[in-house]
């Protein structure tokens, strides 16, 4: 009978911010390797990032916890939302308001013009829309490969015309 393996490995690479010395990455490698599940951390100050061997994928909001625990953030790559039923400034500020209360969220610009949402932070999407339905407009995540493709194929069909 052959025991079963425990979870596989993995790599986890996450982007710091606020550390401007050696001693900055010290403080973070050592808290990341108290972290129970991680089995090695390495924290580069040029590329401002860590790279983490975790045992379990749950492992990954602890690490982010223990960073933030010693004075640093994990940045996150921000959101957009395309926003559907506003038509002035007001419509604007409370989709700001009810954006900027969703917990995780650090920061939020709405766009009238291009009905877009730009978030900051570590909010669940799903979180986000609920907060601008409740505030009374409609809300879904952009996906940007499918409108870079859609502008694509939109210039192509057009210069076919020409």
């Amino acid at each position: 009978m052959t025991a079963h393996p425990g979870p596989i490995p993995e790599t986890l690479s996450l982007p710091i911010e606020g550390m401007s010395c050696a001693s900055c990455v010290g403080r973070v490698e050592r808290a990341l390797k108290q972290v129970r599940g991680v089995l090695d951390a390495s924290v580069n100050l040029a590329t401002e990032r860590a790279e983490i061997r975790i045992s379990d994928p749950d492992v990954r909001a602890e690490a982010i916890r223990a960073i933030e625990d010693a004075g640093y953030a994990v940045s996150s790559p921000a959101v957009e939302l395309a926003i559907e039923g506003m038509s002035c400034a007001s419509c604007v500020g409370r989709v700001e308001r009810a954006l900027k209360a969703v917990p995780g969220v650090t920061g939020a610009s709405v766009n009238l013009a291009t009905e877009r949402a730009t978030i900051t932070g570590r909010a669940d999407i799903a979180d986000l829309v609920a907060a601008v339905s409740e505030a009374g407009y409609q809300a879904h995540a952009v996906d940007p490969g499918r409108h870079a493709s859609a502008g694509a194929d939109l210039r192509k069909e057009q210069e076919r015309r020409v």
